[in-house]
């Protein structure tokens, strides 16, 4: 069942990790801010991921949902124009998940980046687990069973939307080829019309013989643009296009987003693991203070020292938050200076500070109104669920386990 080819589907989630800090919100939570309103987009909090590296101890998981739910709704995600829901609460999720794990060969899972990388970075944790070793796995069968185009990563990201179109196109391949496929073809074919399906397939004869992109590109637009065909219909076509069968699962794109480098307190990349945050719902006489004691270059150690903005991590914040007039001004009084550290941070802490004022006060509606933002999660995961089971569906049609 694909998206709605005039309203692509984006689908993004977050580990639930407490309160959120101006890293989570400049490397994902203002990107989907913006995304909401392009696209028809799922968020949804990842509980079953926050396990496969927090098993041991789930005691704050509950409250770690709702706050960081709460964040979402005070950084500005709107639930009139996005949908909203947890993970654990559309189990389609862990089904798809264990279908997927019955055809997905070991040695895909094994080479994903993230995977020795994490388990290196968190060696004091026994992450020898089979969870653990198939979360690349969830996290596909988060993406596929929403059927989404796309998927919205940074550069570093990219791996794990290259596994779910693997992963999709292998489920295709084994699935999607009807034992009368090619007559269910040539059945659509007639409902394009005599003059379209000679044109479909001279554009499927250039791109199969000849690679001619721009061929699949028209064949495409011809497919979708034909109101005479049934969904399953339109695709057979797309699937005979590449040679495979009809497109049960979706292969998803990326939907590269900015994501700057936010640095926290101490200089080191802005993490709850450093205890180095400015948390998105921090008193902003609190958030001013820590901006006034924050690391700056090392080279200024007195007034008169001049500095490099390069290796300042007040300046990355500059970057995020300043005019590109400030920008110069810091830069220029760093090299030569010409002002001191603290002058420096002041229009940077009226910026910081006024974007976090917003977010407190418009995340005050819901702190006062905890039954508000379960209602808004209820509702979410039934639209959720409405779309993940019918997936289902067709996912165990295709593999022969609807017995009648």
């Amino acid at each position: 069942m694909a998206p709605n080819s005039q309203n692509p589907r984006v689908l993004s989630g977050m580990r639930p990790t407490g309160q959120l800090h101006l890293g989570n919100y400049h490397g994902a939570l203002r990107n989907w801010v913006d995304l909401q309103y392009q696209y028809e987009c799922y968020f949804f909090v990842a509980d079953w991921h926050a396990l496969t590296t927090g098993y041991e101890d789930t005691s704050s998981l509950e409250d770690h949902v709702w706050q960081m739910v709460i964040d979402w709704l005070g950084a500005g995600l709107n639930p009139g124009a996005c949908t909203l829901f947890i993970q654990s609460r559309v189990p389609e999720h862990a089904e798809l998940h264990l279908l997927l794990s019955m055809m997905t060969p070991l040695g895909w899972l094994e080479r994903v980046p993230t995977y020795k990388d994490q388990q290196e970075q968190l060696r004091e944790r026994d992450l020898a687990t089979y969870g653990f070793l198939g979360y690349p796995l969830l996290q596909s069968a988060d993406i596929l069973v929403y059927q989404t185009k796309y998927v919205p990563v940074g550069e570093d990201q990219i791996a794990h939307v290259e596994i779910t179109r693997e992963v999709a196109r292998r489920f295709n391949h084994l699935y999607g080829r009807e034992p009368d496929f090619e007559q269910k073809v040539e059945r659509a074919l007639k409902q394009l019309g005599a003059r379209n399906a000679t044109l479909y397939k001279s554009l499927r004869k250039a791109y199969q013989e000849q690679g001619d992109a721009d061929s699949l590109k028209q064949a495409h637009a011809l497919i979708e643009s034909n109101n005479h065909l049934v969904l399953a219909d339109r695709e057979r076509l797309l699937g005979f296009l590449d040679g495979t069968g009809r497109v049960i699962l979706v292969e998803p794109e990326v939907l590269l987003t900015q994501t700057p480098k936010v640095p926290g307190l101490d200089g080191r990349k802005m993490s709850k693991s450093y205890g180095n945050t400015i948390g998105l719902r921090e008193d902003p006489d609190e958030v001013a203070r820590k901006l006034k004691t924050m690391q700056t270059d090392p080279a200024r150690v007195r007034r008169t020292d001049p500095g490099d903005p390069d290796k300042c991590p007040v300046f990355d914040l500059h970057r995020i938050y300043s005019t590109p007039e400030t920008r110069e001004w810091a830069a220029g009084n760093c090299r030569t200076a010409g002002i001191g550290c603290l002058e420096c941070k002041k229009p940077l802490i009226d910026e910081i500070v006024a974007e976090i004022r917003t977010i407190r006060e418009r995340a005050r509606e819901y702190e006062d109104n905890p039954e508000l933002v379960r209602g808004i999660i209820s509702e979410g995961c039934d639209k959720a669920r409405d779309v993940a089971r019918a997936t289902l569906e067709e996912v165990r049609a295709a593999m022969g386990l609807e017995y009648r």
